[in-house]
Formats: C-alpha cells, structure tokens, sequence
C-alpha cells in the first residue's frame, strides 16, 4: 500500500491538475462512467464537529475509494485548518488497499477546481468582476481557481467577520487585482461572478440583489439545513450542479425544491455541459448557478492522481499491508 503523507501534497499536485481532474470526472458522472455512493454526514456530539464519509466508483478511471473526515470549528485555535479529512483508494480488481493520501490540501484544491470549472462553461466570457462572499481558509484557493478562468480586473468582497477579509485583499494581491470590501448590495450589482464559500445556515444574498447576467457558483453548502442564497434565485437561475441528487438532498438546491419553486428536473449536471450535452449558458442575459455540493469522486480523482505523481517521483511511501 501507498501512503502520501499531507506535508507531501503540495509538491505533487498544481491548481491546473486538480482542475483537470474535476472537470474530467464531472463528464464521466454524466456518461454515467462514474458514480458516488451515499453520503454520511453527522454530527458526532464532540467539539462541535461533523464527521462523516464520501465515497464512489469511476470505471473510466478505475478510481474506488472514500474520503474520511469532516469540520471541526474549533481547529484554528490549535493550529490546525477546520477541515480534516483522509482519502482512502482500493484496487478496483481486488478490493485490496491501495493508497492512503492526505486530504487537507486536496479538499481544499478540488473544491476550488469545482467552481471554476463552472466559471469555465457557464460565466460571461466577458466577466470582468469577482465577488467573494466569504474569507475562510478555502476563499484564498477559490480566488485563485476563479482567477485563472476569466480575465478579472477587480475582486469585491464580503464577509461576516469584516477582520477577515485581509485574506481577500493578500490573495487579490498576489494575483495583482484590486480588492475593495463591499456590501452585499454593491457585490450583487458589480460582480459578474459570485462565489460563496461560507458555513452559513441561513441565506446570505437575497433574490433582489442579483442582477441580470451573474454566474453564482454556491460552494459552502454540504449539509441538511446549511444554506448561502435564498431560493428565490434559484428559481430564476439556470441552476447546474455536480451530482443532482446531492443538491436537491443536502445542497443549496434543497430549499428551493422544498419550497416547490424548482423539481429535481429544473437541475441540470455540469458534466453534461462539459460533454456537450447541455448547451450551458444561452443569453448573456441569463443567471446561472452552480450548486457545489461536492462529491466523493472528486475527492478519488485528484487523491489518484497524487499517488500516480508520488511514484513517478520517488515520493510515495510503500508499506505492507
């Protein structure tokens, strides 16, 4: 068995293909070459945290595994990123144990990758404007990710801990953008794209502050209850996610469908956009959003191919098992 320990990560992987790994395995989902398993979520009644596992099957890729882990608010205070997580691979022919990879960083990379994958296929060629909604840890990867899509010339941002948007403002730096805090009335009216990245459980934007031609990719909601826009907007978007029965069940779709304002058919799969499929975005009129529920098969895609780059270098770690 192959182990890659987290502090290995970073020297393995790039943005660009983490990217590719996503955007692959999102067209394989809707080919019906890959699937995910149910989600376990739950709360374990200990420091606060969710705890739970991801998990699923790609026949083109040959990629069987899960991730471990979950949210653990209380993990900056010691040091450590709230998110923790694990991503175990089996060998496909033989169930065996085939790799052991931290999931810290890769979390982070393909979350990112999600919604610039769809900044990629559904944003205005012409977006000039990024907003941010949130400034956690996982903002500064989302920026970047976003970043490279669109020829940006202004990053906006909102936060509910305005202290925090320093981490906005660095991020926009190092990409040599602008950054201005904003409300979130000036954020729905400038931004071409949104992106929200937040743990929040009640709607942050509001239907009225959307405007005409926005691409939202909604990227925070990954549980029953958690929600980052009001549903309303998703009854006037072209609304696309990675895995529709995880967005109708625990992702930003869940609100609006139980709200009878959108069916689990008004919803419509990424991969089928990136396949070709689904003819994406058709006016420049049109507000799409992409909701990014995040699946355990993009957590296998870029975990494998971290362990296909770990052996080529010498970097992997072989143990018997």
């Amino acid at each position: 068995m192959i182990i890659v320990p987290e502090a290995a990560i970073a020297d393995l992987i790039t943005p660009q293909a983490s990217f590719d790994a996503v955007e692959a395995v999102f067209g394989a989902m809707s080919r019906g070459d890959a699937y995910n398993f149910p989600v376990i979520r739950e709360a374990i009644g200990h420091a606060d945290a969710l705890y739970g596992f991801k998990s699923g099957f790609d026949r083109a890729g040959l990629n069987l595994g899960l991730k471990s882990g979950g949210y653990w608010p209380g993990n900056a205070d010691k040091g450590l990123t709230n998110h923790q997580s694990t991503v175990f691979l089996f060998d496909a022919d033989t169930g065996r144990a085939k790799a052991v990879v931290g999931g810290n960083l890769l979390t982070a990379l393909r979350t990112a990758a999600a919604s610039a994958v769809s900044i990629k296929h559904l944003a205005r060629p012409d977006a000039k404007v990024l907003g941010m909604v949130g400034a956690g840890h996982q903002s500064a990867f989302q920026m970047r990710a976003a970043a490279a899509q669109r020829d940006f010339e202004k990053v906006i941002g909102w936060n509910f801990h305005p202290e925090m948007l320093s981490r906005l403002e660095a991020t926009a730096g190092e990409l040599g953008l602008p950054f201005e805090a904003v409300d979130l009335d000036r954020l729905g009216a400038e931004a071409d794209v949104i992106i929200t990245i937040t743990s929040s459980f009640d709607a942050i934007l509001k239907d009225a502050q959307i405007t005409a031609g926005t691409h939202l990719a909604c990227m925070g909601t990954d549980t029953v209850g958690k929600q980052e826009v009001d549903a309303a907007i998703l009854a006037r978007a072209s609304v696309f996610t990675d895995e529709v029965a995880q967005s109708v069940s625990l992702g930003e779709a869940q609100h609006a469908v139980k709200a009878g304002l959108i069916g689990e058919g008004d919803i419509a799969e990424i991969g089928a956009v990136i396949n070709g499929t689904h003819p994406g975005r058709s006016s420049a009129e049109q507000i799409t959003l992409f909701d990014g529920t995040g699946v355990g098969l993009q957590d296998l895609a870029v975990a494998a191919a971290v362990v296909e780059i770990a052996v080529e270098t010498g970097v992997a770690i072989e143990v018997d098992f």
